[in-house]
């Protein structure tokens, strides 16, 4: 398939544009690493929320949520969904700790929580660990979403992909820092809705599908509709619902849902103006990530089952794919094959907005790591700003090409969500208590890393090459990474040294966190006569947990109210809005007590 004059016309005016807000803001990212990272720290809080969804809405996104559904059904988005509750975690409990740390990265945190050689080391361990190893497999399985949409839409090789997607991306995000990011954000944000909504109307309007009412009455699809697995499907019911709400959501770090904030969405809190811009920011990121995209991705998926029911098909269709990146995932690309010239050019300049904003978003944040965590942290910490950022810079490439090496390597996007997920097992929970619990140090924290990949290497690596023919289910891979890492790290936790106190006190007064978790340490500082300013404050989770599942029960209301709109199952969707608007209404009443301070 090839794009017309037209189509490549508002592709090139599209990146013309995008191209032109980096080099404006060039000159004004390159002063100092806190413009580079974090644009002085003066963005408001509905820039920084779509930043955040524009961030998550990538290329890779809709190829995994049509593999989801094309294998699990409608219901299988669950192992994504679940993470909602983690999202109004961090809106309403985190989103103003982070910023009241007033930290450049998430990893410095770990100098004002436990101080030491201990956290100086997990501090730079983690800065390699997170930003370059975690973000790089992130940053491959969004290029191999990439490479199978180029293949088939322009027939071009994968290494041609890689070089010019990843060469114009790499050049925009040196050029513009956080606040080039966050400004294209923008633009990228409603050109990929646009783009998605595009797809979904395209693919409803195919002969095969025969509009909205056909695809529903299709039986190919028939039985893929429910928003709940099937109680009388018990593997389905544990696997793709009940483990994600009861653990994976609380126990599982995972790129962009990590318990307690953390990766670029600590970073879009610690650039807002203020408390209260972090906490509206995170909200509405949670409300558009799960409340208003995920529709149209579900109908192409389910409209890609009737047009390619196999990957047989799919086969016949694009001989041209190489066999090792055919499966389920292809089905969207396939499915934009039948857009028409002009909407192909816009949901062409669609997908490159989404890939763009999410690499550069993982770029730059990857970079704060190196350059602030590590390089001026171990390497050179005389080093001047302007040589920090040329540090960026040259680690923002580097970064990009390793990327794109692996991404060479790697099959379908849902491989790389399980492997990321399995080797975050287990350590959510610490992430979650290390702001409430005193006792946690640098060795619960070090304890969990190491253990949870341990494990995560032993059920992927190992295990099937050991024994072949004894397949770990996915809920037992999770589990036992799970359960191995958190009474690994707890266990350490409570026979290892605390945290001197004097550090623990600072941290205290710095963050006002509160909560019985702190009493020790707030009592032994007033007996010695060294009140901690701000510790006898109300403490303010309980409000939080209000608002989290006031929240969830308003965000999951407009999601399950959509989807039910559209299969046409009227009372259950007057249901989920009344479950909707109940909740937003107790939030907005909620709302001045949870959302922290604003700047006056």
């Amino acid at each position: 398939m090839q794009l017309s004059a037209l189509d490549w016309s508002i592709v090139i005016l599209y990146f013309a544009v995008v191209l032109a807000v980096g080099a404006v803001v060039s000159r004004r990212a390159g002063r100092n690493t806190s413009q580079f990272f974090l644009s002085g720290r003066d963005m408001p809080w509905w820039l920084l929320g779509i930043s955040m969804v524009a961030t998550t809405f990538s290329t890779d996104t809709p190829n995994l949520v049509t593999d989801i559904v094309r294998q699990n059904g409608v219901a299988g988005n669950w192992v994504w969904w679940a993470f909602l509750l983690t999202g109004m975690l961090t809106v309403f409990i985190y989103a103003k700790l982070w910023r009241r740390a007033g930290v450049l990265t998430d990893l410095e945190f770990y100098e004002i929580r436990y101080g030491g050689k201990p956290a100086a080391f997990l501090r730079g361990f983690r800065a390699i660990y997170l930003g370059v190893f975690f973000n790089v497999v992130v940053m491959a399985s969004v290029t191999l979403a990439a490479i199978k949409i180029s293949g088939v839409l322009l027939g071009i090789s994968p290494l041609t992909t890689v070089l010019l997607a990843g060469g114009v991306t790499v050049a925009f995000s040196t050029m513009g820092g956080f606040r080039g990011v966050v400004l294209t954000d923008l633009l990228l944000f409603f050109t990929a809705l646009i783009g998605s909504i595009a797809v979904a109307w395209v693919a409803l309007a195919l002969p095969e599908v025969g509009g909205l009412s056909g695809l529903l009455e299709n039986p190919a699809v028939s039985g893929s509709l429910s928003l709940i697995p099937e109680f009388s499907d018990t593997d389905a019911l544990v696997t793709l619902l009940i483990i994600p709400i009861a653990v994976q959501w609380w126990s599982v770090w995972y790129p962009g849902a990590e318990p307690g904030g953390g990766g670029y969405v600590a970073q879009r809190m610690l650039a807002a103006r203020s408390e209260g811009d972090a906490t509206a920011a995170t909200l509405l990121f949670n409300a558009a990530h799960y409340a208003v995209r995920p529709w149209p991705w579900i109908l192409v998926a389910l409209a890609s089952m009737v047009v390619f029911p196999t990957l047989d098909s799919l086969r016949e269709a694009f001989p041209g794919i190489p066999a090792s990146i055919l499966g389920h995932d292809l089905a969207y690309a396939a499915m934009l094959t039948f857009l028409p010239t002009g909407i192909l050019g816009l949901v062409a300049a669609s997908l490159a907005a989404a890939y763009m904003s999410t690499i550069s978003t993982h770029l730059n944040w990857g970079s704060s790591y190196v350059v602030h965590d590590f390089w001026k942290r171990f390497v050179d910490p005389e080093a001047g700003e302007r040589s920090l950022v040329r540090v960026g810079r040259i680690s923002t490439v580097t970064l990009m090409a390793m990327a794109a090496l692996l991404a060479l390597g790697l099959e379908n996007a849902l491989q790389a969500f399980s492997i990321l997920l399995q080797i975050g097992a287990g350590t959510g929970l610490l992430f979650i208590l290390r702001w409430f619990w005193w006792r946690i140090n640098a060795y619960s924290e070090i304890t969990a890393m190491v253990v949870s990949f341990v494990v995560a290497l032993y059920v992927e690596v190992v295990h099937p090459a050991a024994f072949p023919t004894m397949e770990l289910s996915t809920s037992f891979k999770l589990l036992t990474g799970v359960a191995v890492t958190t009474v690994a790290w707890v266990g350490v936790t409570l026979v290892t040294r605390p945290v001197d106190p004097a550090v623990l006190r600072e941290f205290v007064a710095l963050t006002r966190p509160g909560g019985p978790g702190w009493e020790r340490i707030v009592r032994a500082a007033e007996a010695e006569g060294r009140p901690i300013p701000g510790a006898e404050e109300e403490w303010s989770v309980p409000r939080g947990v209000a608002g989290m599942v006031a929240g969830t029960f308003a965000i999951y209301g407009v999601l399950f109210a959509t989807g039910l709109f559209l299969y046409g199952r009227w009372n259950g969707a007057m249901v989920a809005t009344a479950v909707a608007a109940g909740a937003i209404i107790f939030l907005i009443s909620l709302w001045p007590r949870v959302r922290g301070a604003v700047e006056v």
